[in-house]
């Protein structure tokens, strides 16, 4: 089933979730962080946008396990919102059958959103076609927001000068205590590098984190960045000031 709605005239975002992978560092299977699709996916809802959810291969989607409300862990019992989207036969497909970002024509977006979780550091992180659909975005005046372990392609995303997309940026993205955390969470290392880490040895560009596991989005330009998973509706809410209702 397709995730595209019929707009007539609407704003539109095109959100972009990973494709499953599988980890380098645990070997276990990885996808994309619930609450960073279904918390922006209620707030562009809300404000009337017509939203198109798609991967950069396209196909089926998964969620990370930890993100699942229904999970063993009880790592995202909280998630009310993921929960009613994940059981609505309506809402959960549209997680399946995406479209590939190749298929996507970009003219009909006003902005674009790019959840993340544990799959994008796999996934994502080379992925040079999405890379360069990221820059494609920016140069043409959309709004990119991109959220939690998602930014870790802006470590590497090029505008068509050769620029880091981020050179002069102030930006955010998982914050090195965060990864600290997790890891001892879990009892081993978890991601094969730590995006804080990576952006602190880029020159001219200026990332910032927040308190630990705190809602936290800021905006730079048409460049919209968030924290981590507790970010993606204040990210969406920033991108809704843009754009206005």
């Amino acid at each position: 089933m397709s995730a595209t709605i019929d707009t007539h005239g609407q704003k539109k975002v095109l959100m972009i979730a990973a494709n499953p992978g599988t980890s380098p560092t645990t070997g276990w299977p990885v996808g994309f962080w619930w609450a960073e699709l279904t918390h922006p996916w209620w707030c562009f809802t809300e404000a009337g946008y017509a939203v198109d959810i798609v991967s950069p291969q396209g196909g089926d989607l998964v969620a990370d396990g930890f993100s699942d409300p229904e999970d063993a862990s009880g790592y995202s019992a909280h998630d009310l919102i993921s929960l009613g989207f994940k059981t609505s036969k309506t809402h959960a497909a549209l997680v399946k059958g995406t479209k590939s970002i190749a298929e996507v024509d970009l003219a009909g977006y006003d902005a674009i959103f790019l959840a993340g979780g544990q799959s994008p550091m796999v996934t994502m992180i080379d992925d040079t076609a999405l890379h360069g659909f990221v820059a494609r975005a920016y140069e043409a005046g959309k709004v990119v927001a991109v959220v939690c372990h998602g930014t870790c392609i802006l470590l590497k995303t090029r505008l068509s000068n050769g620029d880091l997309l981020v050179k002069g940026k102030t930006w955010t993205g998982f914050a090195n205590s965060e990864e600290a955390y997790a890891d001892a969470w879990v009892g081993r290392k978890i991601q094969p590098f730590w995006i804080e880490e990576e952006a602190r040895k880029i020159e001219g560009t200026n990332f910032v984190v927040n308190g630990m596991f705190k809602p936290f989005a800021i905006r730079d330009g048409n460049l919209i960045t968030g924290q981590q998973q507790f970010s993606g509706a204040a990210a969406a809410e920033l991108v809704v000031q843009v754009l206005g209702r």
